[in-house]
């Protein structure tokens, strides 16, 4: 029985490392959501806090839950793109999900900052 060579096989070292790839966004994505946990448990455990606390730590909560989400999502939908251009040999390279990563991350750090600041004001 002789097993016939696929159009993925040609590319190995390229489908691996889409794969890592993937897996990175992956991670990232779990660490941004795991963030928002954090943030929003950070304001329960501190006595007293203030409502605008509690605002800004279901906010970064939210939002971070929210855009580990859209990351998972934008992860593998720029793998499945990526693999069909690289059997197609068409590969460009996205920056979106980079871009997009990077200002939310910005954002939920200035509410971060802005919630140790209302934190410490209290």
């Amino acid at each position: 029985m002789s097993l016939e060579k696929t159009i993925d096989s040609k590319y190995i070292q390229q489908h691996l490392a889409n794969e890592r790839t993937f897996l990175a966004w992956i991670r990232t994505a779990i660490t941004i959501i795991g963030l928002g946990f954090l943030a929003a448990g950070v304001v329960f455990k501190t006595t007293p806090f203030s409502e605008i606390g509690h605002l800004m730590a279901s906010i970064i909560g939210v939002g971070s839950v929210l855009l580990g989400s859209l990351i998972t999502y934008s992860a593998s939908r720029n793998y499945r793109v990526k693999k069909s251009g690289i059997n197609d040999e068409t590969f460009q390279a996205s920056s979106h999900i980079i871009v997009f990563t990077v200002g939310s991350l910005m954002l939920i750090n200035l509410f971060l900052v802005l919630l140790v600041a209302v934190l410490l004001l209290d």
